[in-house]
Parts: structure tokens; sequence; C-alpha cells
């Protein structure tokens, strides 16, 4: 049975903070790179806030613990993005691809970009799933693999192509990253991404629907839900025509112009 405060407000409060936060990154990072330093340091400290907010989440058998352990691994996550995107965390090779690289070679390119993010991020993973492990309420670990999950779907389909034109939300400093994105089609990669994400998303709203209404247990799940579901609708996105900054034109005064805005 589905409740409010089970199901519903769990995948409305997944839904603004996905919308907002993911805004308010794309602002930060377009900005002028002066501001760097200072915005890097209050995501370092939003990300350790947003580690403690998981530890303490995981040991409170409410829903409050769900939401706090949610909200802090979306703190943790929005650390990891903002150094990434403002060239502090990347990889070894900060070049556009080059043009004769074919197959394996052009894959290690462009892991070569990002690998140092990846592997913080695994790591991250990893130690949240540590912190939680027989934890009572371990929805912010949960949250935060779940994303890791969904983001290495999506650059694996990136990398072999998709219909939609991304890019829109990368700063100028990494324009270069636009060069290892495949052609615009729909491969082979981008079909298994979705198939992945809308399994996974059914899974975890059939849990969601399994759990009692209004417990701990189904806000828990629907959480997890919302997120994958988000999952889902970014490939879609991938797979249609679509300017992936045309949502989030608001966070980049700057750039509305390019984005048709």
């Amino acid at each position: 049975m589905v409740s409010l405060s089970g199901h519903a407000v769990p995948m409305m409060v997944t839904l603004l903070v996905w919308f907002f936060a993911t805004g308010l990154i794309a602002w930060l990072d377009n900005r002028d790179r002066a501001t760097f330093p200072r915005a890097l340091a209050l995501a370092g400290a939003g990300g350790i806030a947003g580690l403690v907010a998981v530890v303490v989440g995981s040991v409170m058998p409410s829903m409050a613990g769900a939401y706090i352990g949610f909200i802090g691994a979306l703190m943790v996550w929005s650390w990891h993005e903002a150094s990434f995107l403002m060239g502090a965390v990347a990889g070894p090779r900060r070049e556009p691809s080059n043009p004769a690289a074919r197959g394996w070679d052009r894959f290690i390119d462009a892991g070569s970009t990002l690998i140092y993010h990846e592997v913080a991020l695994a790591l991250t993973a990893l130690m949240l799933l540590s912190l939680g492990w027989n934890a009572i309420n371990p929805t912010g670990a949960e949250v935060f693999v779940l994303l890791l999950a969904l983001r290495v779907a999506s650059k694996l389909a990136l990398f072999a192509g998709v219909p939609s034109q991304v890019g829109d939300l990368l700063p100028p400093h990494l324009d270069y990253l636009r060069s290892y994105f495949g052609p615009r089609r729909f491969s082979p990669a981008l079909g298994a991404a979705l198939v992945f994400t809308v399994v996974l998303a059914g899974l975890l709203g059939n849990a969601a629907l399994a759990a009692p209404a209004g417990s701990t247990e189904a806000v828990r799940a629907s959480l997890l839900f919302a997120m994958a579901a988000l999952g889902v609708l970014e490939h879609v996105f991938l797979a249609l025509p679509f300017r992936d900054g045309a949502l989030w034109g608001w966070a980049l005064p700057g750039r509305r112009n390019h984005l048709g805005a």
C-alpha cells in the first residue's frame, strides 16, 4: 500500500534535492576560477559534515535516520563532484582525445582523464559500506553506492555514444572532455545502461511497495527507488536529442546564450 510519509514524501524530497543540488554544483563550477579555492573548502567542509551525517543516520532506526543518511550521502557525493568539476581531482590526462586513438587505446586515454576521481569515489564507497556494515539504518551507504553504479553506467554510455547533446554543464576548463564522448548514436552500451537502470529501479520500487506503509523500511526503499528512477530518466534523456543543460540554464547565467535559454 502506497503511503504519503513512506513513499510520496521521500520521492518528492529526492527529486527536489537532486534538482537544486545539481544546479548549485553547476553554478559553482562555472564561476570564475578564482572562486574555486573557497568553494572547494566549503565543499570539503560539507563533505565531512555529510560523512558525519551518514554515520549518525546509520545508528538511528527511525525515518529521520534514513533522511539524515540520505542527505549526508548526497553531501559527500557533491564534494566529490565539485572537486572533479573544479579540476582539483580528475586524472593525469588533461588534453583532448587523440583523433587517431581507437579501441582500447581510446578507452585508456578517456579513463586517464578522470581515474583519480573514480578511485576516490570507489574508496569512499568502500569506506561507507564498512561503516554501515550491519548498521541499523545503512541508507547513506546504500545511496552512495547506488549513485556510483549509476555514474559508471552513464559514463560507459557516453564513451560509446549517445544521441543526446551532452556537455553543457561542463565548465570551460573541462571542455576537452567532450572529445572523449562517442558519436551521437544509440550505442549498445546505452541500451545496456537503460536495461540496467530500469531493472534496478523496478527491484527497488517493488521493495518500497512491499515494505510496511509509513515504516522506516518504506522510506529507505523509496529514497533508493527515487534515486534509481532519476537514473532511468537521465539515461532516457541520453537516448533523446536533448541538451543536458536545458533543465539547469538558470544555474549557468554566463552561458545562457550558448544554451539557448
